[in-house]
């Protein structure tokens, strides 16, 4: 257990919040203790126990066989060896260390009675206060050796022992902030579970008369948690159901949940639903009645329900009594429907947590404690023994009505619901929809020659009137349309101003005075000398030495023509940068050189040490070199222009911090790629490669992590999306990932590879192991990186199901969603867009004669370059609306592609003038009123310049009709002849295509004789080539 790792702050606090509540108790039980014992022992049947429940408050595991004493000025632990190393992560030999008392680990002995321990532990006890009185938690009896000679101990010792379960449950029973999380999620995932799951069952069952037993659906509600359908990319490993869910209907119900579903058929009548699902050790709770075909009495009785409900959340908050909460209730039952207190369950209620159901805290008549903020609360209500007189079925006259949900108690509001499943009685109504018996006599013979159809189920989904998911979805975008412009001119609006307009470059000095000109002879004798202090060249003009930055050089070239060598050197000057703006200098409208050209001899003079053009020579490498080190530095500036200042990381010197091995970056530190760790600290994580360099990322600076596993990939990576670019490698950089391989990435083909091979096999199996440590790895450096940052940092993980294929940069690769934006990280450069940041989404070049689409991101900086994914496939178009629908993103569609560098260009220069036009519903297709021919659909995507348009509207208007019709005509001609319409046999078909064969080659002769007439034999050579299709049939 030493690779697991324990939340020591979330141990040191809930230790303190202990030790607090049994220095100033507020229950009798828990301040007579003198000490705290607590042994856990080993039995499978015990699925809830409170010593399992402290210890995995405390610790976040289960410990078995292990012994916990709590003394006033110590605290023990008995465990075996594994155990120990698992604690030593929370021991401190320091006296009250963080708030709580020294811990002292023993380790038990195998193979003896334990006795020197034993003797240890009584002895601490008996110093403990007056060391009489121990408290316990009495219904923990668990079995085995070790804790038979344990109870034995204590026994002999003579000990007065309390029950401190209730003062214990009290305790735990306000959640933390991690804890409310882990609460939420269980809760979400247990609607999922109804929702996707059982309630589709249920209403698949009546909808297609089957009869299907309850237990057979409850078991059913375990499986559905190794479903990605149904839980998402939740770890299987994580959920567990509270308990077996509960299915009743047919008369026979018991409101409580120690019952089991039993093996009768479902009924179709009251169904009444209970499921728990448990998140990492955190329970939640839904309750659903689904009716079918219900009475006016039955949805009266249910809404009362509902009402009753409401009344909880509003009565249970911080400091209320419980059984105030439950007199609330009763006392609305009285004086809406009185009849219905006797049948009314004996409690609303209980707290929640890591037991499924805390028997101290419940919702009743009794109940003296109060309600504290950040209690978790199961809320079950109910009537039961109810009777319907309308139902002539003896399994629907008796039927219950229970409805409940999680919630969160807080401080001067209502309590929040937790599973927010939909409730009312149009979402779990099934309501039939049986034959007309007043059908006319003409659908009267014709049930009575097929029979009568089978009664169908008018399902919620369906909304009684079989809309299709186009349009619901287009129902949906139409509502965003409306708020996509407002919202983009408030946004505007209130951005105006706001950006600072670029400053002028300032242009670089060589000398600030001539006192700085260097004293060279080459300066003198007037030639070209480069000054590599200032960074500057000496060119002699018109006979004076004149001084140029670097910086004022755009381009040198050197050619040999005959006996000279020419140097050509080029300026900078306005105008010279074809595309960008002149701001870079500071006075445009002065007098530039533009280029400047000097030649010199090749022929070396007699006496000469070397040719005159040495000098052009050694120039030209001088200045090459000069300008290689100015733009390098200035290519660094810029990358450091928009770095952000970052907060310095602090190094958490402890040795159990969440750290992963054997990983490697992108991008890359070096040129080759180097293995290093990653390590989580105080305030971010820190990179340190095996040669020593280091790459820091503070939590504050995340934007997106992300955690792609290694399903069906060949890496396992975490990748961080920052807010702000950080610098290493001379580069800044946004996205940085670190990632492992699981597996070879490239084949040898040449192989020879059997089935059977028994390498090959082993090479799978541990191809397989690996992919298993390595996903556990990972996930378990996740848990702990999300539990000591409190939730400031949360990994989300791609869902694949809802992935498509693109092409964003140069390859086509799998675009998977997140919860918070579009990602691909697998390759490099990464792939990711913030849906936050997405103002639309607009589909390109969507025809269904094309295999591909492409998508376009606007986002709402317009001043940012919006992003496109190439090469979508068609079949792959359906899913992505429904995901963008889902998001609320607004999306568009048309047949072109657009030039989007212009158009956010024209935006930007008149926002204003571009919302008044209509904004983005230009992107719309248009409506039906400015057309009614569907024919001119293929003339709309091509629109005439002006000077291609005729102003007249002359001959080429009815050329075109003509053309049109004659299409038309030849359309209708060519189904008509078609084999299916006229059923001709095979002898006619050889005919007609001996006679177009005959027709073809009298129209080629008559091509050949009157070649100018080509134009008017067109329409013709479209019929023959119609009949040589029918003829190839």
């Amino acid at each position: 257990m030493a690779s697991i790792s324990v939340d020591k702050g979330a141990f040191t606090r809930r230790m303190r919040k202990l030790y607090d509540s049994w220095k100033e108790p507020s229950d009798a039980s828990l301040g007579k203790c003198d000490a705290i014992v607590v042994a856990v022992g080993v039995d499978e049947e015990i699925v809830y126990a409170k010593s399992t429940a402290l210890q995995t408050w405390l610790f976040g595991y289960e410990l078995t066989d292990t012994v916990m004493v709590l003394c006033e000025s110590q605290i023990y632990f008995l465990a075996s060896k594994k155990k120990i190393e698992f604690l030593k992560q929370v021991a401190s030999d320091k006296e009250n260390v963080n708030g709580i008392p020294p811990i002292t680990l023993l380790t038990r002995e195998k193979g003896s009675d334990n006795k020197a321990n034993f003797s240890k532990l009584t002895g601490a006890i008996k110093e403990s206060k007056k060391g009489k009185c121990i408290g316990i938690f009495s219904k923990d009896n668990f079995p085995g050796d070790f804790m038979e000679s344990w109870r034995k101990a204590l026994e002999q010792e003579g000990y007065e022992k309390t029950d401190i379960s209730a003062a214990i449950a009290y305790i735990m029973s306000v959640k933390e902030d991690s804890e409310v999380t882990m609460v939420k999620k269980a809760s979400a995932i247990s609607c999922d579970v109804f929702n996707k799951y059982l309630r589709e069952q249920i209403m698949e069952a009546v909808d297609m008369d089957k009869r299907v037993r309850h237990s057979k659906l409850a078991d059913g509600v375990e499986k559905s948690l190794e479903d990605k359908k149904v839980v998402g990319n939740i770890d299987a490993s994580t959920l567990e159901v509270c308990y077996p869910a509960i299915i009743q209907s047919g008369g026979n119900y018991n409101l409580k949940f120690s019952v089991v579903s039993d093996d009768n058929k479902l009924h179709f009548g009251a169904v009444t639903c209970a499921l728990g699902i448990r998140y990492k050790s955190y329970c939640s709770n839904v309750v659903r009645t689904l009716l079918v075909d219900p009475t006016q009495e039955q949805q009266d009785n249910y809404n009362l329900l509902l009402e009753l409900e409401d009344v909880v959340a509003q009565k249970l908050q911080h400091g209320v009594k419980l059984n105030q909460v439950y007199q609330a209730v009763v006392s609305a039952v009285k004086s809406k429907k009185p009849g219905l207190v006797d049948k009314l369950t004996k409690n609303v209620g209980f707290v929640t947590g890591i037991e499924f159901r805390e028997g101290s805290l419940v919702l009743n008549a009794k109940s003296e404690a109060k309600a504290k903020k950040g209690m978790v609360f199961n809320i079950n209500i109910g009537f039961s023994n109810l009777e319907n007189k309308d139902f002539k079925d003896s399994g629907g006259k008796k039927y219950a009505l229970f409805v409940g949900d999680t919630f969160l108690v807080n401080e001067g509001s209502n309590a929040t619901v937790l599973t927010t499943s939909k409730k009312k009685i149009k979402h779990i109504g099934i309501f039939l929809k049986e034959d007309d018996s007043d059908d006319n006599e003409a659908n009267e013979d014709a049930e009575e020659i097929l029979g009568r159809g089978m009664r169908r189920a008018v399902l919620e989904s369906k909304l009684r009137t079989e809309i299709s998911a186009e349009d619901k979805r287009k129902k949906h975008q139409s509502d965003l349309t409306k708020q996509l412009n407002e919202d983009a001119k408030t946004r505007l609006a209130m951005a105006k101003g706001e950006q600072p307009k670029a400053k002028p470059k300032k242009s670089n000095v060589s000398y600030k005075h001539s006192s700085l000109m260097p004293r060279e002879p080459e300066v003198r004798e007037l030639k070209i000398y480069v000054d590599k202090k200032y960074e500057t060249i000496i060119l002699p003009v018109f006979g004076i030495a004149t001084p140029f930055h670097i910086s004022t050089i755009k381009n040198i070239s050197q050619s040999v023509e005959g006996d000279y060598t020419y140097l050509r050197i080029n300026f900078y000057h306005p105008g010279s940068t074809i595309g960008k703006t002149d701001n870079q200098f500071s006075q445009p409208v002065s007098t530039f050189v533009k280029e400047l050209t000097y030649r010199s001899s090749n022929v070396k003079a007699p006496g000469e040490p070397s040719a005159p053009s040495s000098n052009l020579n050694t120039a030209f490498r001088l200045i090459k070199d000069v300008q290689k080190k100015f733009k390098t530095r200035e290519a660094e500036e810029r990358e450091k222009e928009g770095i952000v200042k970052q907060d310095t990381l602090l190094i958490n010197p402890n040795r159990g911090n969440p750290k992963l091995k054997d990983l490697y970056i992108r991008p890359n530190i070096a040129q080759k790629r180097i293995q290093g760790a990653i390590e989580a600290h105080v305030n971010g994580f820190r990179f340190t490669s095996v040669r020593g360099d280091k790459v820091d990322i503070l939590y504050n600076n995340i934007k997106h992590a992300i955690f792609q596993p290694c399903d069906s990939e060949m890496i396992i990576l975490i990748h961080f999306h920052l807010k702000n670019a950080i610098l290493f490698s001379n580069k800044k950089h946004v996205d940085v990932q670190f990632y492992t391989e699981v597996g070879e990435i490239t084949t040898d083909l040449h192989k020879h590879h059997n089935i059977h091979d028994r390498d090959d096999l082993a090479a799978e199996q541990a191809e397989r192991e690996l992919r298993h440590r390595l996903k556990s790895a990972f996930k378990n450096f996740i848990d702990k990186v999300e539990n000591i940052t409190k939730g400031e940092i949360e990994f989300e993980v791609p869902f694949r199901e809802l992935g498509f294929h693109g092409a964003p940069f140069r390859s086509n690769v799998m675009l998977q969603p997140t919860s918070s934006c579009l990602v691909n990280v697998t390759e490099w450069p990464p792939f990711l867009n913030t849906l936050d940041e997405i103002e639309l989404v607009h589909f390109e070049r969507v025809q269904f004669h094309i295999r591909n689409f492409d998508m376009v991101f606007v986002f709402k900086d317009y001043t940012k370059k919006t992003s496109m994914v190439n090469a979508v496939p068609m079949s792959s178009l359906d899913q992505v609306k429904d995901w963008l629908n889902s998001c609320d993103i607004k999306y568009t569609e048309g047949v072109q592609s657009l030039n989007w560098t212009k158009i956010m260009k024209t935006i930007l220069e008149d926002t204003e003038g571009f919302f008044e036009q209509g904004g983005w519903n230009f992107l719309e297709p248009q409506s039906e009123d400015e057309g009614d021919d569907d024919d001119d659909d293929e003339d709309d995507a091509y629109q005439p310049s002006d000077g291609m348009s005729d102003p007249d509207g002359g001959s080429e208007s009815e050329y075109s009709e003509e053309i049109e019709s004659g299409d038309e005509s030849d359309w209708s001609g060519e189904e008509l002849d078609s084999d299916e319409s006229s059923g001709k046999d095979w002898d006619e078909l050889e005919e007609e295509a001996a006679r177009a064969d005959r027709e073809n080659e009298q129209l080629k002769m008559e091509e050949e004789r009157i070649p100018d007439n080509r134009k008017r034999k067109a329409s013709g050579s479209k019929n023959v080539a119609q009949q040589k299709k029918r003829r190839k049939r």
